[in-house]
């Protein structure tokens, strides 16, 4: 499995947390965030991460800044990009499970660093389960 991960400044030690906790179960990990605690923008690092999902250079991305909302706002552009905001174990899983979500966008400020931890265990862990709700899942992008 390939996971790129991206975060601002907000996020950088659950970005450290979480590389160590993917890397030890030998999942391959592309680290676009930020390594300082240092003020950034969070596009900077949205960006790339949503690209790699797109191109399939990742299998699924995680985003990780003060609210969630700005890499949220930012990495939801992409058309084939489902980001959700996950606050709770129970709401990562149904991000998942319902609207097949590749991207999962964490609020350092409003988590934990264990929470966050078992947020990403569940998300990449909770198989899409189709059915009805592929077809809400394919009325999400936009046609312009």
């Amino acid at each position: 499995m390939n996971i790129s991960i991206g975060n601002d400044h907000a996020g950088t030690d659950y970005k450290f947390a979480i590389v160590e906790l993917l890397t030890s179960k030998g999942i391959h990990v592309t680290n676009h965030g930020t390594d300082s605690n240092d003020s950034v923008d969070y596009p900077d690092f949205v960006h790339p991460v949503a690209k790699d999902v797109v191109n399939k250079k990742a299998d699924f991305g995680i985003l990780i800044c003060g609210s969630a909302n700005g890499v949220a706002m930012t990495a939801n552009k992409y058309q084939e990009i489902r980001a959700g905001v996950c606050w709770t174990n129970e709401i990562t899983e149904l991000a998942r499970l319902h609207n097949n979500a590749n991207i999962i966008c964490i609020p350092a400020r409003f988590t934990s660093i264990p929470q966050a931890l078992k947020m990403v265990d569940t998300f990449l862990n909770t198989t899409f389960e189709g059915g009805r709700h592929q077809n809400r899942v394919n009325k999400i992008p936009a046609s312009c």
